[in-house]
Order: structure tokens, then sequence, then C-alpha cells
């Protein structure tokens, strides 16, 4: 089966420098091609007409067809993007330079993508979130551990605040009022009011609390423990830990599929990528890829 007649799923294998294609129905090894190195993450465009692929080392975002992994053009000179996002209103695209210690605010106009300023942070910008009208991107910063609010408007730093150690993945709940924050370096999900600019909670998840994964349901969300090999299940709208499933290697980005009934994930440390029943919460596959696969994608995913 070639990769133009599968239902593609598409793993960054970041040590390898490679972008490994699976199908989505057999599990089997597809095709696997080098890209610049250390690609981390990844993301549809507002269109849904290509994947960006973000090569940090290789400075340069490669735009993939997301139906079946091939290449359609590269862009060079994007410096270090480590993180990249979309503002909800498609105007604004950031790129998160975690070696530089800054963010990259580029003005999106449908196609082009135009530098609009460099915005230094403290220490390793790592993961971003927008509020629903575009106003504002909330940046973790794991070396400083801190979480800044950037007004898009004014191009400029709004506020910083102190959150746990080693701050990664950041996500905002459905009704645009609180910032989950996942805390690496310890086993908690950190709830902030972002416009008090205040800790309102600590939702006690598992070591290594690092990513988070909309179910797609509009009101709970993945949340992957990479030292403790797990996933937590927050109901944000109750803000509570409702759930765990186990996976171990160190699970990373996830993807869902848009009924919701099955999981892909990364599994960073022994170059896997686990399938998981949502229903039976349990793994029913485990795929050999590259070294630490990091970000995963599938065109037929639930809503972010």
């Amino acid at each position: 089966m070639s990769a133009a007649q599968a239902n593609v799923v598409v793993v960054l294998n970041s040590r390898d420098a490679t972008v490994q294609l699976l199908d989505q129905s057999t599990f089997k090894d597809l095709s696997t091609f080098a890209v610049g190195k250390e690609p981390h993450h990844l993301m549809s465009t507002p269109d849904n007409k290509s994947l960006i692929v973000a090569s940090s080392v290789g400075n340069e975002l490669i735009f993939l067809d997301p139906k079946t992994g091939q290449v359609q053009r590269t862009i060079k000179d994007i410096l270090d993007p480590y993180q990249i996002g979309f503002s909800p209103d498609q105007k604004w695209f950031i790129a998160n330079s975690l070696r530089l210690d800054r963010i990259d605010l580029y003005r999106y106009d449908g196609s082009k993508l135009s530098l609009a300023k460099r915005i230094p942070l403290a220490k390793l910008p790592s993961h971003m979130a927008f509020n629903a009208a575009s106003t504002m991107a909330f940046i973790t910063q794991q070396g400083s551990d801190q979480v800044s609010a950037i007004d898009l408007a004014s191009q400029s730093v709004k506020w910083t605040i102190p959150v746990g150690k080693l701050p990664a993945g950041i996500a905002m709940t459905p009704d645009d009022k609180y910032l989950l924050v996942g805390i690496m370096g310890s086993d908690y999900v950190e709830v902030i009011d972002w416009r008090s600019q205040k800790t309102v909670k600590r939702i006690k998840a598992g070591a290594g609390t690092h990513n988070f994964r909309s179910a797609g349901d509009g009101r709970h969300t993945y949340v992957s423990n990479r030292v403790s090999n797990s996933i937590n299940i927050i109901d944000q709208k109750t803000l509570e830990n409702v759930g765990m499933i186990n996976v171990p290697g160190g699970p990373d980005c996830m993807e869902i599929s848009a009924d919701g009934k099955t999981m892909w994930v990364t599994q960073r440390w022994i170059k896997k990528v686990a399938v998981i029943d949502l229903v039976t919460r349990k793994i029913t596959k485990m795929i050999p890829v590259g070294r630490s696969p990091h970000g995963v994608f599938f065109a037929n995913a639930a809503a972010r």
C-alpha cells in the first residue's frame, strides 16, 4: 500500500531527524525520510491543506501533505522553531525558540509568514496557548519556571508569573477561563486564572507532567506524565483528575481519532508509538519507530 492510499500517521523521530509514516489501519511502516535536525513539534495550517513540521536545529519549517505525508515545500531561516502555533483568528503564527530564549511573532495572511517581532523571554520558552479572542499568547519557560503573557496587538510581554518547576505543556480551558500548565519537574497540573494572574489550583497527576491533548468532546483533556509512565484525564469543568492510563516509555505527544475511541502516543524513551483503546484504557499495539519519537499527527483526528 502506498502512502497516498493509506490513512497516514506522521511521527517525528527527533534524534534521527526523520519523519516516519505509519498506516493507521494496519499499523505497518510505510516509509521514513530525512528532514532538518531535531524535528519536535508539528501542526496543520488553518486551512488543513498542509502539515507543518518544525525543525528546531535545522532552522526551517517543512510543509507536508497531511493526508499522505509527502513534502510540499520548505521555508528556511525560521530560527530554532521548537514549538509552533497559530492564533485562533489565524492572523498570528508563533515559533518558540527554546535554545535562543525568545519567541518569533509572525503575521499570517493565509499563505505567507511575515516576521513582526522577536520578543526575548527568560529561559527555555517551551509551549504555548492562546485566548479565544486571539489577543493574548501564553508561553511556558522551562528554564525560569515562569509563564508569560504576550499582548499580540502591541507585540510585547504583558505579564510574567512564577509557576512550578519546569513548566512544559500549556492549554486553555474551553470556557477561556483558566490556563492548564503541566509541571514537568513535579507531578501536577497548575491551574491559572490568567485574568487575575493567580494560581487557583493544583491538580495531582503523575511525575513529569508534560503535555496536553484535548479529547475533542469540549470538556476533557489528556495530560501525559513522562516520568510516571501514565496519562491522566482532566475534567476541565470540575478541574479534577478523573482517570489514568498506563503507558510505558515516557509518553509524550498524543493524537486522538475523530470518534474519540483511539489514541496514538509517542513513547519518547523506547522508540515506539502506543495505540490505546480509550474505551478500555488499554494499549492494543506498540509500533517500533525511530529514536526519541516526539510529535504525532493524522488527518482524521478529533478536534483540538
